[in-house]
């Protein structure tokens, strides 16, 4: 009887081998969500103005989800133009916007914006705008908004200076001031939605769409 002990099973894609899956952003949190749940996907940083794109949208009378949507579609659009991109590809882009009260939140400038964002947010809810969309070979084939809602508990004073000096500058790359997935979980007294469109992609939605559309296995 031959010895199978050393019998390495090679796991079955489940992807199909084109289209090529392309994310318009350099987000290790989105390409981490994507490459768990199993894909393969190439990364592209998207060059776009985004606040001129949020400044225009916002100009036009659009909400924040159409306006996260607008984005989002920029970045797609922009890497599906790019030479590097293969033809065909799906290009998946993707943006998030926070709303409190009717003001628009953008990432701080620093970390003394950061303190001032945290102030007016703790003990308050606020909504995430988290938009995905699919362009292929230029077109929008796909769309989606989610909008979870967090609630922040009144931490104190000490506890914020605390955060801020453990986070750093990490958190000027988050809109909120927060990493979910990290020591932000604690400014959180309840959230409401998807854990991945926190995040910054809503990802069962994604993964519905492409499964649609046989770019994985249904």
């Amino acid at each position: 009887m031959p010895d199978d002990s050393n019998l390495v099973l090679k796991a079955a894609p489940l992807q199909a081998e084109s289209p090529p899956i392309v994310l318009a952003s350099r987000s290790t949190a989105r390409r981490s969500l994507l490459e768990s749940a199993g894909l393969k996907v190439r990364c592209m940083s998207a060059d776009v103005d985004e606040p001129a794109i949020r400044d225009h949208a916002r100009a036009r009378g659009l909400d924040a989800d159409q306006t996260a949507l607008e984005l989002a579609r920029a970045k797609a659009r922009a890497v599906g133009m790019d030479s590097g991109t293969d033809r065909g590809a799906i290009v998946i882009g993707a943006d998030q916007m926070l709303s409190f009260q009717g003001r628009w939140f953008d990432k701080p400038a620093g970390v003394a914006q950061a303190r001032e964002h945290l102030r007016i947010l703790r003990g308050r809810s606020h909504t995430l705008h988290t938009a995905v969309v699919m362009v292929q070979d230029g077109c929008e084939i796909w769309r989606h908004v989610a909008c979870p809602v967090l609630h922040m508990r009144p931490f104190s004073d000490s506890f914020m200076e605390s955060y801020l000096a453990a986070e750093g500058e990490t958190i000027l790359s988050c809109v909120g001031c927060y990493r979910l997935e990290g020591p932000g979980i604690q400014l959180f007294s309840r959230i409401e939605g998807e854990y991945a469109a926190i995040l910054g992609l809503p990802l069962l939605a994604l993964l519905r769409a492409l499964r649609a559309r046989n770019i994985i296995l249904q």
